[in-house]
């Protein structure tokens, strides 16, 4: 089976946000499994130059914009890859990505998108590999199934590449599509306009790929079901009823060998189930890193990742002064924040020195020591299509408090103590009450220690692996190339 995946973004070379670390592991896993799989992404001006060792594979690759004018690129190929990593091309154009100071938002953004999901169907009529199947990823190359279906339907070469579309969220690109104008309504199914027409930047791509794409998943099954309701993609739902039977979820996995707490070189000290006294030695030092006061006994909750209103944080912010002032507990939060939840935490610190820590921007190496000392995190979010961060808590014995909602829904077991089962405490509504009480019970569990330590050793043997998802991945494959024929 031959797959090419085109994406914006892949760690390590342009890595922004959790969809880079799904180009990077998820290829890895599939090649893993026997699968011929390669990469296709921008050679952004941002990568470094110690890992941009690339060697040419297609030169002067010319690429249709709709108009007489075709824009000139370059294909280069990653030299020496490890051996586990797939192969991986990257498209190089000066204007409109070596040029720029970062991967997205720019008032072009369409165009340079477009530009690669042209570039990519250009690289296999014209280059040696030609895939099974093009797997395609969020907005940015949605454009791709249109154009495969479209303007090269009747291309000898492509005409039986079937292509897969994972939606990792909702982004819809540079134009505003929930409050367009009846004029600017794109209905997805007309033929897409030339780069630089005003009609291009009102075209739709992230729908345009959910129509043409031959099957469609999301990051999570919860997370497909969920944008069935209005509730959840008030206005995408109706397409996502009448495509339903090309709908799936797969849950995003976890790359088990470099998150170990067993041999993490990140954190204090090593741990796994049958030492968990070791991991008390990270709560000490995670404590120590936050100039929090040094205590075994006191719960430690902790807040990872990037912190805006999808996550929930107006729960965090309607209850952590009764829950700091009555249950006893201190609060580490690590991760970029707007402003809004920048000054809330910042002042929140302030308020209450020894109890409360912060790190209010990105570090690729903290939430590691997190997960490894702190009790629980807390993840109350409105929406959550996959919840990398509760995997990667759950694998450290960082016991989650999730709303059961998306990724998370799939990923945390409810504590149940009728049954003795459960890996961590979600609730259901969307409410500072429920959240509360969740947190509640959650600490008076915590207060039974044999009972607690069970709960972490339930969290840390679950396996959500990525060569797990691959397989369901292999299987997407399969089905689509069925459809594609069919």
């Amino acid at each position: 089976m031959k797959v090419l995946f085109v994406c914006a973004e892949v760690a390590p070379f342009s890595a922004v946000g959790g969809l880079a670390q799904v180009a990077y592991f998820l290829p890895k896993a599939l090649k893993e499994a026997g699968v011929d799989i390669r990469v296709f992404t921008p050679k952004y001006g941002i990568i470094s130059s110690n890992l941009l060792r690339v060697e040419n594979v297609l030169e002067g690759l010319k690429v249709p914009t709709g108009e007489a004018q075709k824009i000139i690129c370059n294909v280069k190929v990653l030299k020496s890859p490890k051996k586990e990593d797939p192969i991986i091309y990257f498209l190089e154009n000066m204007e409109y990505y070596e040029q720029r100071a970062n991967v997205y938002n720019y008032s072009d953004d369409h165009i340079r998108f477009g530009l690669l999901s042209r570039a990519a169907l250009e690289f296999v009529r014209q280059g040696d590999f030609v895939p099974d199947i093009i797997h395609v990823n969020d907005w940015h190359t949605g454009y791709l199934p249109n154009y495969l279906q479209t303007d090269y339907k009747n291309d000898k070469k492509l005409q039986e590449i079937a292509t897969v579309f994972s939606i990792h969220n909702l982004h819809q690109g540079v134009f505003d599509f929930d409050h367009a104008s009846e004029m600017d309504y794109d209905d997805g199914k007309g033929p897409l306009a030339s780069f630089f027409s005003e009609r291009f930047l009102k075209q739709n791509s992230l729908k345009r790929g959910i129509i043409h794409a031959h099957l469609i998943n999301t990051v999570s099954q919860t997370y497909s079901r969920e944008l069935l309701t209005e509730e959840y993609a008030p206005r995408l739902y109706k397409l996502f009823r009448e495509l339903r039977g090309k709908f799936y979820g797969v849950l995003n996995g976890l790359d088990y060998q470099n998150f170990d707490p067993k041999k993490d070189k990140i954190i204090k000290s090593n741990y796994s189930t049958n030492n968990l006294s070791s991991r008390e030695e990270n709560k000490v030092d995670l404590q120590k890193e936050f100039n929090l006061e040094v205590s075994q006994h006191t719960p430690l909750l902790a807040i990872v990742g990037r912190l805006d209103d999808q996550k929930g944080l107006d729960l965090v912010m309607e209850t952590i002064e009764f829950i700091l002032a009555e249950c006893n507990v201190q609060l580490v939060v690590c991760g970029p924040a707007d402003n809004k939840h920048r000054d809330f935490f910042s002042d929140l610190e302030k308020q209450h020195p020894g109890i409360v820590g912060t790190h209010l921007m990105f570090d690729a190496t903290l939430p590691r020591k997190i997960f490894a000392g702190a009790d629980i995190i807390l993840m109350p979010s409105k929406y959550e299509p996959g919840g990398i961060v509760a995997l990667e808590a759950l694998r450290y014995g960082c016991v989650p408090i999730v709303r059961a909602t998306g990724g998370l829904a799939d990923s945390v077991v409810d504590y149940d103590p009728t049954l003795s089962t459960g890996t961590g405490f979600s609730f259901k509504n969307y409410s500072a009450m429920s959240f509360l009480a969740t947190v509640i019970r959650a600490l008076e569990t915590y207060k039974n220690k044999p009972v607690w330590k069970k709960i972490i050793k339930r969290a840390m043997d679950q396996d959500f692996s990525w060569d797990k998802s691959a397989k369901k991945y292999i299987d997407l494959y399969r089905r689509s190339q069925l459809i594609c024929i069919g």
